[in-house]
């Protein structure tokens, strides 16, 4: 991850252009640690998740897993602490954040997006979850997607793995604004920079009522039941048969999906 400072705004920034900002371990670690940070220091009011190069993120590293053994309980204890639980501390962080989404926002990228406070994109960028279709899994382990899209736009974009380009995140509520190309980095600041005048504690409480009433809707609940149903899928003779396809066929797919 990349890491600096400017004013009272953190910028943590996915940074393995090379490999499209896939989420691997590392990562994924370096992420929890980085956010750990800036919850401890005053200094800092607003958080912005962002990505080096052309692409927010190409998702989980799908290499690296395969490279894990193919057992259940290894398995499971590694999402539930890498993806559920980073995931929902995020939701939990106690100040505001922002994604800045550029290019692509996929599977693993698009729930890490998700479940900050705020998401800013930029004109080229897209999002994608085609890991029902190339996976045989049910969605990614957290399935913030309803929450953010409705019920109806979900189960089409997760039913066909679709292309949502950003505009149309726009019409749904899940995007908050965009910006040129050129301007999201800028924009994203001056958005965070805006948010960073809300006097820090009442902005925490009011994140916590926030968040609150979704809890009252069932959102934990529904994400973390959701998650044991994404850990069953890898159980199936469907999953099986497509790991057994070979490494190289899951990510075609993957890369077909996203265009």
């Amino acid at each position: 991850m990349a890491f600096e400072i400017v004013g009272q705004v953190a910028r943590i920034s996915h940074n393995r252009p090379e490999r499209r900002n896939a989420e691997g371990t590392l990562l994924l670690d370096e992420l929890d640690d980085a956010l750990s940070r800036c919850a401890d220091d005053d200094n800092i009011r607003v958080v912005i998740v962002g990505g080096k190069g052309e692409h927010f993120s190409a998702g989980h590293d799908v290499k690296e897993a395969m490279s894990r053994p193919d057992q259940v309980e290894s398995r499971y204890v590694y999402e539930e602490r890498r993806y559920l639980g980073y995931c929902l501390r995020l939701w939990d962080f106690p100040k505001p954040t922002i994604a800045q989404v550029q290019g692509a926002c996929i599977a693993g990228g698009f729930m890490l997006a998700n479940m900050c406070d705020l998401v800013v994109a930029s004109e080229d960028a897209f999002f994608v979850d085609p890991t029902c279709a190339t996976l045989a899994a049910a969605a990614t382990e957290v399935l913030i997607h309803p929450w953010v899209l409705g019920l109806r736009a979900a189960k089409e974009f997760l039913y066909t793995g679709r292309k949502m380009f950003a505009d149309e995140a726009l019409r749904l509520g899940m995007v908050n604004r965009i910006f040129p190309s050129g301007s999201l980095e800028e924009g994203a600041l001056a958005l965070a920079n805006e948010v960073a005048k809300a006097p820090p504690f009442a902005i925490r409480m009011l994140k916590r009522s926030l968040n609150r009433t979704a809890d009252m809707q069932g959102f934990r609940n529904a994400i973390q039941a959701h998650f044991d149903t994404h850990e069953l899928c890898h159980t199936t003779q469907e999953y099986k048969n497509i790991r057994a396809g070979g490494l190289d066929k899951t990510i075609a797919r993957t890369k077909a999906s996203a265009g």
